[in-house]
């Protein structure tokens, strides 16, 4: 192999070295904790979120995420659902303006909500999703930004709380940010009620259909009983002629 040929090949060889290394750096750097809600998250209304939590190292597990609530924009009830190997812990914090809920004052908050392996744990290669309740959202923004932490079992800690900025690159840590949607009518997510017009329409027609139905089933039933003796007066008719013509041959053999 002449030297121009090694030459080319090292070359390709540490270019397909260095693209191989910027991809994988680049998969890495995407794999962000993150929140996703499950169907929609409307403003004003109740919504079901996962903490979706990749684990970005391959020679440690996550053991621990922590995930804040602002309280600026107090959300008065976060539940986690129960998630076999992992604990669940919720803290809430006084309020400094109290939060009017239903009619009632809520002077505390939850701010933050602690999941910590118990059996289980997200290892190299894999991820893990925490499924929260949250209500009542908030109407007066546009997102919740949820600031989490990630703990590993080597003690290595990365803090996913770096906001974005308007205009400016990805930061290298940013936090989990829920996205609200527009306030429905019917914030628990149900039809709106109709009308007393509408209904009394419905209702009428409702009755007119019903006699409409009872007018068909007994014009229905009529019919059938015509029918009915039609075909026994036919029977009964047919019946008589046989009997007639019985009794007719009779008398030819006997003549």
């Amino acid at each position: 192999m002449s030297m121009s040929r090694v030459s080319v090949t090292r070359a390709a060889l540490a270019g397909g070295i260095a693209l191989s290394s910027v991809v994988l750096l680049s998969g890495t750097a995407f794999a962000h904790v993150s929140v996703q809600p499950q169907g929609e998250a409307a403003k004003g209304g109740y919504a079901t979120v996962n903490i979706k939590v990749p684990n970005e190292r391959d020679n440690a597990s996550t053991v621990k995420l922590e995930v804040n609530f602002p309280l600026d924009h107090p959300l008065a009830s976060v539940m986690p659902q129960p998630l076999p190997g992992w604990k669940a812990e919720v803290t809430k914090s006084k309020l400094s303006k109290p939060l009017e809920l239903h009619g009632k004052k809520i002077n505390e908050a939850v701010s933050k909500v602690t999941w910590t392996a118990d059996g289980s744990k997200i290892g190299p290669g894999q991820f893990q999703q925490f499924p929260l309740s949250l209500g009542q959202l908030p109407e007066d923004t546009d997102e919740l930004v949820l600031k989490a932490i990630q703990t590993y079992d080597n003690k290595e800690v990365v803090r996913w709380i770096e906001e974005q900025k308007e205009g400016a690159e990805e930061p290298e840590n940013p936090a989990p940010v829920l996205k609200l949607s527009a306030a429905s009518a019917d914030h628990h997510g149900g039809g709106a009620a109709p009308s007393a017009s509408a209904s009394a329409g419905t209702d009428e027609k409702a009755g007119h259909d019903h006699e409409t139905a009872d007018h068909e089933e007994t014009a229905s039933s009529s019919s059938t009983d015509t029918t009915a003796r039609v075909l026994g007066v036919v029977g009964i008719l047919i019946g008589v002629a046989g009997i007639a013509f019985g009794v007719l041959a009779g008398r030819r053999r006997s003549a």
